[in-house]
């Protein structure tokens, strides 16, 4: 069922005691449900699924900007911890150029190590930006690589 279908200001989401996001159908009943984007990086304010305990959807928001804001505010707040991709400020250091190799970097949620296992893990993205999976499946996400100072930028072209 579409959101559109629906008239975007009667999707009815609340929260249950325990935090547990709820959706309420057309039958009245609210249900525990986990907001997915279609597309998280290239169009995160278009298409997202309300998904059911069995997997199944529920409910397709196709643009979230038509939801009245506090339906958006709740929404936002459920596909935060989803949408975790640390902005990589700053390359450290690179223990070796082959793979797999441990990087250590500066986030804009602090410093860390990953292992990157192998070059096909960093992937260029539609805007420009770069988007790198750890091996334990973090994304970390460049927006601008240019931005990147100097001796980041050598390290990572090294890889690219």
């Amino acid at each position: 069922m579409s959101v559109d279908a629906l008239n975007d200001a009667t999707l009815q989401l609340q929260r249950d005691a325990l935090g547990t996001l709820l959706w309420t159908g057309p039958a009245g009943r609210a249900e525990p449900v986990v907001p997915v984007r279609a597309f998280p990086l290239s169009a995160p304010g278009e298409g997202v699924s309300l998904v059911g305990a069995d997997g199944r959807e529920r409910c397709w928001i196709a643009r979230t900007d038509a939801l009245p804001p506090a339906t958006r505010a709740l929404l936002d707040e459920a596909l935060a911890p989803r949408d975790f991709a640390p902005e990589l400020q700053q390359l450290m250091d690179v223990s070796t150029f082959a793979v797999p190799s441990t990087w250590t970097v500066r986030t804009d949620r602090g410093d860390t190590r990953f292992v990157l296992r192998a070059e096909e893990d960093i992937r260029r993205l539609e805007d420009g930006g770069l988007l790198i999976t750890s091996a334990h499946g973090v994304h970390f996400r460049i927006s601008r690589p240019l931005t990147l100072d100097r001796a980041s930028r050598r390290l990572l072209e090294r890889f690219l």
